[in-house]
């Protein structure tokens, strides 16, 4: 498989990957009764003057055009965390990603006083982090196995200190030749 190497394009396919774990996730939650309402009416709720509207095939679709346009950005901050931050402790990153991202975006969407479906129940809200958190698994798992190795050769920005412990990645490269550790730039 050919690999990406542009890091919005690799954000956006991330993103998407990780929008059809959180989707699954949540219409398995709101199938089983534990969530009021899905994700989509609730981003629909935001535009439309009524949660009728937003259960309609219009607020849904709606709701999902919002909730794919905020999984890219998702996917495009994934991408930059591990670039920046590197890839290993996967499970963390995506769950700490997910997590957070998703607890901004249901606060966002729930605060707006024009929202008029935002739940107000714990399972609801628990459903939405739980959905959020695979999403930010899912999202950091495709970034990093679909990224290109060249985008997270990046040197370091602290090159002045060389480093006590080696990486995950470099341990991995060591062993296996496929990343090269990166050497620190001394002035």
């Amino acid at each position: 498989m050919k690999k990406i190497n542009d890091r919005i394009l690799l954000g956006m396919l991330s993103g998407i990957v990780g929008l059809i774990a959180l989707m699954v996730t949540d219409n398995i939650s709101s199938k089983a009764k534990i969530s009021q309402r899905s994700f989509a009416t609730t981003a629909a709720g935001v535009w439309v003057s009524s949660r009728r509207q937003a259960e309609k095939w219009q607020g849904q679709l709606l709701g999902t055009l919002m909730t794919i346009g905020l999984s890219m950005v998702g996917g495009v901050s994934a991408v930059k965390l591990l670039t920046t931050y590197g890839r290993d402790k996967l499970i963390a990153k995506g769950t700490f990603l997910g997590v957070t991202f998703g607890a901004v975006i249901t606060a966002i969407l729930s605060g707006l006083a024009q929202n008029k479906v935002k739940p107000k129940d714990a399972n609801s809200n628990l459903s939405y982090l739980v959905s959020h958190a695979l999403f930010g698994l899912a999202t950091v798992l495709t970034a990093a196995k679909a990224g290109d190795d060249s985008l997270f050769d990046a040197p370091p920005k602290n090159n002045y200190l060389q480093s006590t412990e080696q990486t995950t990645e470099q341990i991995i490269g060591a062993n296996n030749d496929t990343i090269q550790p990166v050497q620190p730039i001394y002035h």
